[in-house]
């Protein structure tokens, strides 16, 4: 059986950024890879969880969201995936922070969190969500890497 693309990078030498993952015709999967592969430090459900209430509200409620396919947490719990549509690289990697700053200036808690709302709305923090979004906004103005290509050997 032939291997899916994302088990044939190099975890071991993967680190925090922002990557091209996967072109499917228009669309294209980014790895928003918010911590080190196999080193320790994942996040907690509850983290991953309100990244993604604050993301991808903020993102279907964008200039661009006609372009947004999904945003979801990995299940290795060391990043998500983000799928847009016809949209260039530069632009992504740009809403991208625009939306880590965003969800850090947010006054209020986190979207959807009400029984109504969501399976599981008990497992949502602001502050998580927060701390999560500046820690990641960090490696996003540090990223020297402007093609988002994965690191090789």
């Amino acid at each position: 059986m032939q291997r899916i693309k994302s088990f044939q990078i190099n975890h071991n030498v993967l680190e925090p950024g922002f990557y091209i993952s996967r072109e499917d015709g228009d669309v294209v999967t980014y790895d928003l890879r918010t911590r080190k592969p196999n080193a320790g430090d994942y996040m907690s459900n509850a983290v991953m969880h309100s990244v993604e209430h604050m993301f991808a509200t903020f993102a279907r409620n964008s200039e661009v969201s006609d372009k947004i396919v999904y945003f979801g947490p990995m299940g290795c719990q060391t990043g998500f995936y983000l799928l847009v549509r016809d949209m260039d690289a530069k632009d992504v990697f740009e809403l991208t922070k625009k939306i880590l700053k965003q969800t850090i200036e947010h006054d209020g808690d986190v979207f959807g969190k009400s029984a109504i709302e969501c399976g599981h709305y008990e497992n949502l923090d602001i502050e998580l969500a927060k701390e999560e979004c500046r820690t990641y906004l960090e490696v996003l103005e540090n990223q020297t890497n402007m093609e988002f290509t994965y690191p090789t050997e």
